[in-house]
């Protein structure tokens, strides 16, 4: 039990760790829309689009600045992004609904919506999540992201 524990968990942070690409090359792995707006905009309408669903945001990675801030110290001096966060929050009922199912979903939480800008195109995205139960979760986010993209 404890090998197919480890084995899942490992399974699970290595999709987690995945890329998703900011220009729409991701594929299978992310959902990404294009915003028409400032990257503070997007940000300020992800924010009040994850507050407006009563949820509470846990965290806001700062990718873009840590990605800036250590190309160097890693041998780099490539731009990825002009600027990046990632929205980390949960749901209290979907991912209980989710977890009753299979509790080994509480792997891909925390769930996560990201803002990119590269090159003034401001992209909002999303990771995809398997068929099944977590299609709760990838809808959940899809209204988050809609929502933004109105405002």
């Amino acid at each position: 039990m404890k090998t197919f524990l480890i084995a899942a968990v490992t399974a699970a942070l290595t999709l987690g760790a995945a890329p998703a690409l900011a220009d729409n090359h991701a594929g299978a792995l992310a959902t990404v829309y294009d915003y028409e707006g400032s990257f503070d905009d997007a940000t300020f309408a992800v924010e009040t689009a994850i507050v407006g669903q009563g949820l509470v945001i846990d965290y806001v990675s700062h990718t873009g600045d840590m990605l800036a801030r250590t190309g160097i110290d890693v041998g780099s001096e490539t731009t990825i992004f002009d600027a990046a966060d990632i929205f980390l929050f949960c749901s209290a009922v979907t991912s209980r609904e989710v977890m009753e199912v299979d509790p080994m979903n509480i792997a891909f939480c925390p769930y996560g919506i990201f803002v990119t800008d590269s090159e003034g195109a401001v992209q909002i995205g999303y990771r995809n999540y398997p068929e099944g139960e977590m299609q709760k979760v990838q809808a959940l986010l899809d209204d988050i992201v809609q929502d933004a993209l109105e405002n």
